[in-house]
C-alpha cells in the first residue's frame, strides 16, 4: 500500500516531537537530579540542627522531582478520572495498594493530583530494578525501600525491609506508603499467578494477579499499634503507640486503561500515542479491621484482588466502574495538575542546573 504524503507528514511530525521531547526529558534529568542531590547535601548541616525541617525541605523537592516526571505525560495528554469513596478525617496516615501495577510514571501523576503534601510524607515500596534507573539516586535519599523478588531473596528481604521501616518511617515523619502486593509488573507475572491459583484451587485471575503477602504483613507488624490488630498491649505499649504515626487506612486503588493498553514508560516520555485517558477507582478501609495473621491477611487480601477483577472486568466490558456501593450512578471527576505550577518547577530545575554550573566553573577557576 503507497503511503501518502499525509500520512509521511504524520509520521514525521511524530518522530520529530518524539525525539525534542527525549531531548527535554534527558536535559531535564540533567538538571533536575543533580540540583536535588547538591541542594541536600548542602543541607546537611541543618538536618543534625533540625532533622525535622531538613525532611520537610527534602519531601518539598521530592515532590517536584515526581512533578517534573508527571509533566511529561501530562502535557503529552495522558490525564486520569477517579472514582473514589470519602476518606473520613483530614491529614489521616494512609496505606495505598495500587494495582494493576503496569505503569509507575502514571502512579507519580495520581499521586500529585491535588498538589497535596501526600507525596513528600510518601514511602515508595518498588522492585529493585527501579535503584537501578536515573530516578534510583532520589528514591534512596527519600528513604523508599527496594525489594528484590525470588523465592531465594524473601526472608532476608522481608527482615532488611522491617529494619528499613522501623529505621526511616517515623524518623522522616513518614504517613503513606505506597505498596504494590502483586510484586511486579502484570505482563511479567500473570502467567506464574494463574498457574498458580490452577495448582491451589484458587480464582482464576486475568486483569490483576494474586498478592503476595509478605511484604503487606511486615507493614503491618511494624507500623500499626498491636490493639488496632487484637494483640493485647500493656498499658506502656498503649501510650507510646499512641502518640506513634502510623497507618490508619488502607486506600486500595486499582487502575484501569482504555482498551486494557497500559501507557508504558517510553511513551510516557515519547509520547507517541494519541491522548488518552486513565481510570482510578478507590476504596477505603479501616486498617485496624485487616488481619495481621498470616492465612487469615492472604484470605483478605485475595478477596481484594478477587473484587479488583470484577471491577476491571466490569471497565473493559462497559468502559466504566460500576458505582460505589450506595450509589446509582458512577460519577467520576479529573484528577488535574496545574500547568502553571508545573511550568514553575521545571524553570525551577533549569534555573538550579545553571546555578550549580556557575558554581562549580567558579571553583574550578580558582583552583586551576
Amino acid at each position: 500500500m503507497a503511503v501518502t504524503l499525509e500520512q509521511a507528514q504524520r509520521v514525521g511530525y511524530t518522530c520529530l516531537k518524539a525525539l525534542l521531547r527525549f531531548a527535554f526529558m534527558v536535559a531535564n534529568n540533567l538538571v533536575a537530579i543533580p540540583s536535588y542531590v547538591l541542594y541536600l547535601i548542602m543541607l546537611q548541616p541543618l538536618r543534625v540542627l533540625d532533622s525535622e525541617s531538613f525532611w520537610y525541605i527534602e519531601g518539598v523537592l521530592f515532590k517536584w522531582l515526581l512533578a517534573m516526571v508527571a509533566s511529561w505525560g501530562w502535557w503529552a495528554g495522558y490525564t486520569g478520572v477517579m472514582l473514589s469513596e470519602f476518606l473520613q478525617g483530614q491529614g489521616s496516615y494512609a496505606w495505598i495498594v495500587a494495582s494493576p501495577l503496569q505503569c509507575v510514571a502514571c502512579c507519580f501523576c495520581i499521586c500529585l493530583k491535588d498538589s497535596s503534601k501526600v507525596v513528600r510524607q510518601m514511602m515508595w515500596l518498588m522492585d529493585h530494578i527501579f535503584k537501578y534507573t536515573n530516578f534510583g539516586i532520589v528514591s534512596l535519599i527519600h528513604g523508599d525501600f527496594f525489594i528484590r523478588q525470588g523465592r531465594a531473596h524473601r526472608d532476608q528481604q522481608l527482615m532488611l525491609l522491617k529494619e528499613h521501616l522501623e529505621k526511616y518511617y517515623r524518623s522522616r515523619n513518614r504517613k503513606w506508603i505506597v505498596l504494590f502486593p502483586e510484586g511486579g509488573f502484570l505482563r511479567k507475572r500473570r502467567e506464574t499467578s494463574q498457574a498458580f491459583a490452577k495448582k491451589n484451587n484458587l480464582p482464576f485471575l486475568k486483569h490483576v494477579t494474586l498478592p503476595r503477602v509478605g511484604a503487606t504483613q511486615v507493614i503491618l507488624k511494624a507500623l500499626v499499634a498491636p490493639q488496632e490488630n487484637g494483640t493485647p498491649a500493656g498499658r506502656d505499649t498503649l501510650i507510646k503507640e499512641s502518640k506513634s504515626k502510623g497507618p490508619q487506612w488502607v486506600i486500595d486503588t486499582t487502575i484501569a486503561y482504555p482498551k486494557g493498553e497500559p501507557i508504558d514508560i517510553q511513551t510516557w516520555i515519547l509520547g507517541y500515542r494519541q491522548p488518552t485517558v486513565t481510570h482510578v477507582h478507590y476504596r477505603i478501609f479501616p486498617l485496624k479491621d485487616v488481619p495481621v495473621e498470616p492465612e487469615a491477611l492472604t484470605h483478605w487480601l485475595y478477596q481484594r484482588f478477587t473484587e479488583k477483577e470484577d471491577l476491571l472486568t466490569h471497565f473493559y466490558e462497559t468502559g466504566a466502574f460500576p458505582p460505589l456501593q450506595g450509589e446509582t450512578k458512577a460519577i467520576s471527576r479529573e484528577m488535574t495538575l496545574s500547568n502553571l505550577w508545573l511550568v514553575g518547577i521545571q524553570s525551577l530545575a533549569f534555573l538550579s542546573g545553571g546555578m550549580w554550573y556557575c558554581i562549580f566553573q567558579y571553583f574550578y577557576h580558582c583552583l586551576f
